[in-house]
């Protein structure tokens, strides 16, 4: 059979002139084959769903790099604009007027076809031609009533419409109330789209029903199918002899798993044993779950479609049901599991000597949390130095290990930015009691080190057995966003060197290091971050800039992330077969990478969206509370309109320059400052205010403050 690699390399020939459906046909010699002809058909029509080829007004099949074309996702922005994001990492972004949209909504996979522009240096600009597939079929909003209509407001701006709603399509909902509602027509020009209510998630403002829209709008599965479900159910706690006999038996070597207080799904734990000559063997050892989700049974297309776990501020939604999640996979210390081990033996430098990869079975010693590591290693404290007095002298090693590695990756040129974590403390009603920063602790920087060196040794493995593999790459950024970013920099005196391919991560790290601990250190770090791409999955090893790493990959979360779980099939597979896999396996494998790398891509971006989303939420119905009252901040931006202002809690508020009467403030943009005309006032980034907070809309998430004389 004719593959779409086949029709893609033979329609990438200079000498290949648009077809037709009929003239491929023959072309590939099917013509004598009505089954053939139907399979092949099948493969065209999912070609040009996926946009991998187009189909013109002619009738005739192309590439659409070859028309002047590109495809990928719509990402739209409140104020109208949009930025096409296309499926080739290596394609800039395309800028999209709002009247370029023709009818194209946030997050929809498109064809736009590019300007031509006499300036190479201006921004790509283009227009939709063709809508291939919708993304927001299903939309969570507020729903608005009159007496023969109805509509409802997206939770989503970036829908940037109302959908009508028909006196028949209400099913019970009532103005003001949270729904879900299907997409029955899409917009056209003058025209609003249209929907019916499917769901009524409670009255606006009710206990739950905010967290409950945000899992509704992005989609999230909650509840396991039922088939899932009776699978898990039958798989045994108990490891089979036959199964032990063929593994590494690992049950003696002492091991630990370090995690937060209140982590259930535990699938990492490391050992580390210091060798005659010094060196270090760090052992990293990684729950087996590709042992029990196998390929293409329920549990893994459902973990498939699901792609990670996802953490809201009051839930998780398990890639993998509890059964397996917290159970079966999860590495509870004094029971035995099977993993996946990775050793490396380590010089002094930090760099790795050998190492090897196995399967293997494991017994964890204890269950260490990041709190309690740190207070034996930093507070030297004594009940918990005679409690956990066997590994004492191991933690200690791994923190002198972890130095080591540390101390390679930022040499090498690795970007360390430090954003504290804020976290909201909920009660059992989902009402937001404390907001707090969680500290990284030497505890949490000794796991972050030993998963980042094992990742690298799988990925740097199996790169050089040219095997299908899935990687974790992080791409360079692109030369207009480091120009922006210069000029940004400039205001502070600030130059990153370098441009496009010749930037190096080493010249961000110099710059984390020289705002470290001054004013401008998070916003200065934060518009860093902003300047690079986005980090995905991808079946060729492309780098990971941010950790200057010529070869990564994501290992050690196969309970929650899939391409772990993905990647853990294919090395057990290499194990028990040589490292070497047949012609026809491996071209399956490399074909399911590419799937796996994409889905898993969007399923992360999602997930990071409602996972923000969600802690945004709390923290502006926290702040409702405090309506009136005073506190102190540093200003985190400025813009025409005001200031925002990040408060001492790391919640953000803006500031409206309307609300500034004492003077006419100016904006200058040159120096990111607002500038008072008669009293020469001005204001900027760093500078530290007092502001009230003087009214909350959780509904809009925003925060408004004004600012107060000292």
């Amino acid at each position: 059979m004719v593959t779409s690699e086949e029709i893609l390399k033979f329609m990438q020939t200079s000498a290949y002139r648009p077809l037709t459906l009929e003239e491929l046909i023959e072309h590939f010699g099917l013509e004598d084959s009505v089954e053939r002809i139907r399979e092949f058909t099948a493969i065209i029509r999912e070609m040009e769903q996926k946009g991998q080829i187009i189909l013109t007004r002619k009738k005739r099949y192309g590439l659409p790099e070859h028309m002047n074309l590109i495809v990928g996702r719509i990402q739209r922005n409140p104020k109208g604009f949009a930025f096409l994001i296309p499926d080739n990492p290596l394609k800039r972004d395309v800028y999209l007027k709002s009247e370029d949209l023709n009818g194209a909504m946030h997050n929809d996979r498109v064809v736009v076809r590019l300007r031509k522009h006499l300036d190479p240096d201006k921004k790509q600009e283009g227009e939709v031609i063709r809508i291939l597939e919708r993304a927001n079929t299903r939309v969570v909003g507020t729903f608005e009533s009159s007496r023969y209509f109805g509509f409802v407001i997206p939770d989503d701006s970036r829908l940037g419409t109302d959908f009508f709603i028909g006196k028949d399509d209400f099913n019970g909902a009532q103005d003001g109330m949270k729904v879900v509602i299907e997409v029955t027509k899409w917009p056209e020009k003058r025209r609003s789209p249209e929907g019916r209510v499917i769901e009524v998630l409670g009255q606006k403002g009710d206990p739950g029903v905010d967290v409950v829209s945000i899992v509704r709008k992005y989609q999230l599965p909650e509840a396991f199918p039922r088939e899932v479900l009776d699978y898990a159910e039958k798989i045994p706690f108990t490891i089979p002899q036959e199964e032990m006999a063929r593994r590494r038996d690992l049950r003696d070597l002492p091991m630990v798993t370090i995690d937060g207080e209140d982590a259930k799904d535990l699938d990492d734990a490391v050992s580390l044993e210091v060798l005659p000559n010094g060196f270090y063997r760090l052992g990293v050892h990684i729950a087996d779950v590709g042992h029990y989700v196998r390929e293409n049974t329920p549990l893994d297309k459902e973990a498939l479609a699901r792609g990670t776990s996802v953490y809201l501020v009051d839930r998780v939604i398990p890639m993998l049901p509890p059964r397996l999640s917290n159970g079966v996979c999860s590495l509870n210390a004094g029971e035995d599991r099977l993993a996946m081990s990775c050793f490396m033996v380590i010089n002094q430098e930090g760099e790795i000597i050998e190492h090897e990869i196995c399967e293997s079975v494991i017994n964890v010693n204890e269950r260490m949390t990041y709190t309690d590591v740190s207070k034996i290693l930093v507070e030297k404290d004594q009940k918990l130095r005679n409690r956990y007095r066997d590994f004492v002298e191991t933690f200690e090693k791994m923190a002198e290990l972890c130095l080591i590695l540390r101390n390679k990756r930022l040499k090498r040129g690795a970007i360390d930015f430090d954003f504290p974590e804020s976290k909201v403390r909920l009660d059992e009603n989902g009402k937001p009691l404390e907001i707090y920063r969680l500290e990284r602790t030497l505890a949490d920087q000794i796991i972050e080190e030993f998963m980042i060196c094992a990742n690298e040794t799988v990925a740097e493995h199996y790169y050089w057995l040219e095997t299908p593999f899935l990687f974790r790459v992080h791409e360079k950024p692109d030369t207009e966003d480091i120009e922006e970013l210069n000029n940004f920099l400039a205001i502070f005196g600030y130059y990153i060197k370098g441009t496009g391919n010749d930037v190096h991560p080493k010249a961000f790290q110099n710059i984390v290091e020289k705002v470290k601990d001054r004013p401008e250190e998070r916003v200065i770090n934060t518009v860093m971050l902003r300047s690079m791409k986005h980090a995905r999955y991808a079946g060729e090893a492309l780098g990971h800039f941010g950790l200057a790493s010529k070869y990564y990959s994501h290992f050690t979360a196969p309970i929650r992330r899939y391409p772990d779980l993905a990647i853990h099939r294919i090395i057990k597979e290499m194990l028990r077969n040589g490292e070497k896999l047949d012609e026809n396996r491996e071209q399956y494998l490399r074909n399911k990478i590419k799937e796996y790398a994409e889905h898993s891509s969007l399923r992360e971006r999602i997930a990071e969206e409602a996972e923000r989303e969600s802690v945004e939420l709390k923290m502006v119905e926290y702040m409702k509370q405090f309506e009136g009252e005073i506190f102190s901040g540093v200003i985190s931006s400025v813009t025409s309109f005001g200031l925002f202002v990040e408060l001492e809690n790391s919640v953000e508020g803006l500031v409206h320059v309307s609300t500034m009467t004492d003077d006419f403030y100016q904006f200058v943009e040159k120096n990111l400052t607002l500038l008072g005309e008669h009293t020469k006032k001005s204001y900027h980034i760093g500078q530290q205010v007092k502001v009230q907070v003087v009214r909350v809309n959780v509904e809009e998430r925003q925060i408004d403050l004004e600012l107060v004389e000292e």
